[in-house]
């Protein structure tokens, strides 16, 4: 808006071709995000008190947690609507990834509204059903996949970019329909389950939607593109504007979800957030980048693929507890340790997948 605005007015104030360069836009839309979250924050907090929308603590899980009850939950929500406000204020809404990012954010994220709603308002402790979810998350994450390989450049859309490597050029045809399926769902669930200690999933999330910032705004970029040996996708540079706003949501939310938390993101937070990591992560084709920076959420994930298949196969468990923050807290770890310690290996993960840009 802010974007369409000043190319309508620069004929008579020339400062406002300053609007027009997508980095400037994406540190005032960090700015702006950190800004309404902030202000919101302590708003949105005494709604969910006064509503009584509460965490409810597993009787299974570590008693440490047991002083977590009651903490309001459903904090997503105000990280989404921050978010979708920026990327309506920042970026060139002429732009269909921006559209696509934001169709995304908001369909994740009523699914998982739908589960805490379900579990915190209706005190039904099963949520909603599995089969819904799963087949809720397909219908948005499918419908996504299908329309960027009908309507996007065939040429680039099916490629397979594997870091390291310049001179691979395979393309996967249909096959992008079921990896950018299991990219955007996976990612979903895998920040989901890292959502289980306070400001543990969202400092990587702001990390690694960072640096697919980076990514994005280079591959729309040609001389970069062409230099850095990425594909080049024209528009994509738009998305830089969302990963910003992304950033500066989650931060400002850090400010509140930090040790010890006044409020948790909940699923409709979590299931969004995840879902839009991967599908920027698609579109830019930098999949195999993304399962490196993102992997404190594929080890939290595995953790949980090895725990049940090991008790179902051979009768015992692998870890004191899975996801595997909760089997470093029974060891002894404080929780705050626990988070920090994540956070660094997650800061070193996205470094080396930064690093990859130079090193094809």
């Amino acid at each position: 808006m802010i974007l369409w605005l000043a190319e309508l007015l620069e004929g008579q104030f020339s400062w406002l071709n300053l609007f027009g360069y997508q980095t400037f836009r994406a540190i005032m839309a960090a700015l702006t995000a950190l800004f309404f979250s902030l202000l919101l924050g302590p708003w949105f907090i005494r709604k969910l008190q006064i509503k009584q929308i509460g965490q409810q603590v597993r009787d299974f899980g570590p008693e440490s947690h047991l002083i977590k009850q009651g903490t309001p939950t459903m904090g997503g929500a105000m990280i989404l609507t921050v978010i979708i406000m920026t990327t309506l204020l920042w970026s060139n809404l002429t732009n269909e990834y921006v559209w696509l990012c934001l169709y995304v954010l908001f369909g994740f994220g009523l699914v998982g509204w739908l589960d805490d709603y379900r579990k915190l308002v209706l005190k039904d402790s099963a949520g909603l059903a599995a089969r819904w979810k799963y087949l809720l998350q397909s219908l948005f994450g499918v419908t996504a996949v299908v329309y960027l390989y009908c309507y996007g450049d065939d040429s680039i859309s099916t490629q397979l970019v594997l870091p390291l490597i310049s001179d691979f050029d395979w393309h996967l045809g249909w096959l992008t329909v079921p990896l950018g399926y299991f990219v955007i769902v996976g990612s979903s669930n895998a920040v989901n389950l890292t959502d289980g200690l306070d400001g543990l999933a969202i400092m990587p999330t702001v990390l690694v939607g960072s640096a697919l910032g980076v990514f994005a705004y280079v591959s729309g970029h040609a001389q970069f593109s062409e230099y850095l040996l990425i594909p080049f996708i024209p528009g994509t540079g738009e998305m830089t504007i969302f990963c910003a706003a992304m950033a500066g949501a989650g931060l400002g939310f850090l400010w509140f979800n930090t040790y010890p938390a006044q409020v948790f993101m909940g699923d409709v937070g979590a299931l969004a957030l995840g879902a839009a990591l991967g599908l920027v992560a698609f579109i830019t084709r930098q999949e195999f980048v993304f399962f490196v920076m993102g992997g404190v959420f594929v080890m939290e994930t595995v953790s949980v693929i090895l725990q049940v298949a090991s008790f179902k196969l051979l009768g015992r468990r692998i870890f004191r507890m899975a996801p595997i923050h909760h089997h470093f807290e029974l060891k002894g770890w404080a929780e705050p340790k626990v988070i920090v310690r994540f956070w660094i290996i997650s800061i070193i993960l996205v470094l080396v997948g930064l690093a990859s840009l130079k090193v094809r």
